[in-house]
């Protein structure tokens, strides 16, 4: 999904999207000790968050573990006619299995992370998208393992 040409941001915003990529609070409120750094309560930071989330700023919020030491994990690659992107991307953005996707120049033009609980449930998902979209799904699982830090600095 991509975000809204109209979606103003301000500097909370910018601190909201930019500074808790990484470092997210693990604690029992973690949206209130980001409210505090923020210097604005719990319920505006939810409130932003929702905002943003709608207007397709972020899609997810949640962790990304190392890959194979919680329950498997897999890059999948699809090449998706031009006016079927966003429909397919928002199909394989249903599933809270998807880490990610993003869209690519290349005839693979949509890529996307699964983590699942196994490697049965990875190719569970797989089929499904594939048999709903009727297009091929390419599965490219991870043969070694390179840290890439997926923060990066928006402003």
């Amino acid at each position: 999904m991509k975000a809204s040409a109209s979606l103003t941001l301000d500097a909370i915003d910018r601190r909201l999207l930019n500074d808790f990529q990484r470092d997210f609070p693990l604690c029992p409120q973690p949206f209130a000790a980001i409210g505090k750094q923020l210097g604005i309560s719990e319920a505006q930071v939810l409130q932003r968050l929702k905002r943003l989330m709608q207007a397709g700023a972020i899609s997810r919020i949640g962790p990304v573990l190392q890959p194979q030491r919680v329950g498997a994990s897999t890059l999948a690659a699809m090449a998706v006619p031009p006016e079927r992107l966003e429909s397919v991307a928002a199909l394989v953005n249903s599933f809270r299995e998807v880490n990610h996707n993003y869209e690519r120049l290349h005839p693979f033009n949509l890529w996307f992370v699964l983590t699942a609980s196994d490697e049965t449930r990875i190719q569970e998902i797989l089929q499904e998208i594939q048999q709903r979209t009727g297009l091929p799904v390419l599965d490219l699982p991870m043969i070694e393992s390179y840290h890439i830090d997926l923060g990066f600095p928006l402003w």
